[in-house]
């Protein structure tokens, strides 16, 4: 197979899949504004409820549609999700009432197995040493992809709330055309595994993943770590407002970077990282980076050395690479795609926690009763999280390796 273009196919289809949502939320506010009739603070509302909505599929469906690669492939899974995601931008460019947006999101949400079933097909293709590595270049790609969705959402527009949705179902659409002339399939019957529901459902799931030695509490980390690291989407907006006074142009421009710093990281620097110290002491480091960046994003003042610390910031997301690296060496051939849907439930609801917890403790130390006035801590709540999966990380016997014969 030609290897090189089966990856530059993965890549795309991870970039679009995380473009495709910053690439349509510029216009959501005046979108949901124009269909439902009412104001800005409705409109919140209801976006708030459409995110919940999309992050509750993915906790429900992400092991059955990882199930399903592990017994029919990668490819398959892949190329029809990027046609119902097509389907689906075009649904939301057409919808004309709230609900049709709702339904469109859980659509959305059931069939977001690009990243997942992205990451098993890349373990499929990996040496055990090279997984990490190549995990790091499908961060890369979702790093870029959060970093051009926003800026060509807002160029696009300019030309009407609808103008992005189409775009989207454009680029999912002529992916999934690539994808079935470039991708071959990964899974043969030597790693096929029977599709079974009770093994098709996240608690099912995680049980049977987490029965293997170490994975538990490499998947717990895997969780905490993730509503740590949300503190730069959830609050960051608002903690740019409120602790710098800057405007929309500039919080654009921070996150800009910051997305661009972890896509050279996971991309160009997790290599040569791993190749000198290895994957247990990358975890290690990436983690212990982010409690320093945490910390001190937790007491600046200064907008400017806010800005110094990206390239801090970024650093610290070796850890997720190196983490998902170890989780996939530990299962079996047959399981990557219940272990990349096991994760990606596990990320969906750490996605629904990690929105609430950092912007109450915003609000609570913001508000005119506050105890003491601290806009940083949201980030400082993130470094004690860090810290307590580092404790954990440094607890956890090294996994052994399991293989289908």
């Amino acid at each position: 197979m030609n290897k090189r273009l089966a990856v530059t196919f993965i890549l795309i289809s991870v970039m679009l899949d995380s473009m495709g949502i910053g690439l349509i939320m510029p216009v959501m506010p005046d979108l949901i504004q124009e269909v439902e009739g009412q104001g800005i603070g409705a409109a919140a509302v209801w976006g708030g409820i459409m995110a919940t909505t999309f992050a509750a599929m993915q906790f429900l469906f992400g092991p059955t549609l990882g199930s399903l690669s592990d017994r029919y492939g990668r490819r398959p899974i892949l190329i029809i999700s990027l046609v119902i995601m097509a389907f689906n931008y075009v649904l939301m460019a057409l919808a004309m009432t709230i609900w049709l947006l709702i339904i469109a999101r859980v659509i959305g949400g059931i069939t977001a197995a690009t990243q997942a079933t992205s990451a098993a097909y890349m373990a499929d293709i990996s040496k055990p040493e090279e997984k990490a590595a190549n995990f790091g270049l499908v961060g890369a790609a979702f790093g870029m992809g959060f970093v051009l969705g926003p800026l060509i959402g807002g160029v696009l527009a300019e030309y009407g709330t609808r103008a992005p949705f189409w775009a989207a179902a454009m680029l999912a659409a002529a992916n999934a055309v690539f994808g079935y002339f470039v991708l071959p399939e990964t899974v043969t019957d030597r790693i096929r595994r029977p599709f079974e529901w009770r093994r098709a459902n996240p608690l099912g799931a995680f049980k049977n993943i987490g029965a293997l030695p170490g994975l538990k509490r490499l998947l717990l980390i895997a969780f905490v770590y993730t509503i740590a690291f949300f503190v730069y989407p959830g609050v960051w907006a608002y903690f740019g407002a409120e602790r710098f006074d800057w405007g929309p142009g500039m919080i654009g421009l921070s996150l800009g970077l910051f997305g661009i710093g972890i896509a050279i990281v996971q991309g160009v620097l997790i290599r040569p990282i791993l190749k000198r110290i290895g994957e247990r002491k990358a975890v290690i480091l990436g983690l212990s980076v982010d409690v320093l960046a945490f910390m001190a994003l937790g007491f600046v003042t200064n907008g400017w050395i806010a800005l110094a610390l990206t390239p801090l910031t970024a650093l610290g997301s070796i850890a997720g690479p190196a983490l998902q690296g170890i989780m996939s060496r530990t299962a079996s051939d047959d399981q990557q795609g219940e272990l990349q849907g096991t994760v990606t439930s596990i990320n969906a609801v750490a996605t629904i926690v990690a929105p609430l917890m950092v912007t109450q403790t915003f609000w609570f130390f913001t508000a005119s009763n506050a105890p003491f006035y601290l806009p940083g801590a949201p980030f400082l709540l993130s470094a004690v999280l860090t810290i307590g999966c580092i404790i954990v990380f440094m607890q956890t016997p090294r996994p052994k390796r399991v293989r289908v014969t």
